[in-house]
């Protein structure tokens, strides 16, 4: 087959695509709230209620923030599902569909975090949705138009920025059902499991 007659722009979706539908949808379905804000660690980054968190920087325009630090800790702090999410949500997605699919504008600061598991899996399909029918509008012309600068590598092609939002995604919400099958393992009172 010719270069030519690949449809770039389909293969794009699918590489993301198939890893959801296959690999990830499952693991995130039936979220509860204890798994989404359980923190195996003390300290964990979390989303919390606004003024409960003892992160050096607390950022959200709800009644949910998102813990930070600027700069980052060293060691980077350990996070929970519920800031996994968080930073899928905004910073992998919304950010991105607003600087380049003309999505409502986002960012970590006034951002309405989720107070429940439940919200959290809304936002992320929501954010999901409008992630795929953008890069389905770009077409495979598109695709190598320079992303510009809304990001850091401003010449580099917007194909460039697909694969990297999809690697952002394959690798925080694989992170996300980890914990979750963690959470599930050392909770047995929980699961009904016996060991």
């Amino acid at each position: 087959m010719d270069a030519d007659e690949i449809d770039w722009n389909r293969t794009l979706r699918e590489q993301w695509e198939f890893h959801w539908k296959h690999q990830l949808r499952a693991g995130p379905e039936g979220l509860t709230d204890d798994e989404h804000f359980w923190s195996p660690v003390p300290d964990a980054w979390s989303v919390r209620p606004r003024g409960s968190s003892t992160a050096p920087v607390q950022l959200g325009a709800g009644d949910f923030t998102i813990d930070f630090a600027f700069p980052q800790t060293v060691p980077a702090a350990f996070t929970t599902i519920a800031w996994r999410l968080g930073h899928v949500i905004v910073g992998v997605l919304a950010a991105r569909n607003a600087a380049h699919f003309g999505a409502s504008a986002a960012s970590y600061e006034t951002w309405d975090y989720a107070g429940s598991a439940a919200t959290a899996l809304d936002q992320l399909e929501t954010q999901l949705d409008v992630w795929l029918a953008g890069v389905r509008s770009l077409g495979d012309a598109g695709l190598q138009v320079p992303i510009g600068e809304k990001e850091p590598f401003p010449e580099a092609p917007m194909a460039d920025l697909v694969l990297h939002i999809h690697r952002e995604l394959i690798h925080h919400l694989s992170e996300v059902c980890l914990l979750r099958d963690l959470y599930r393992h050392t909770n047995r009172a929980t699961n009904g499991a016996t060991r």
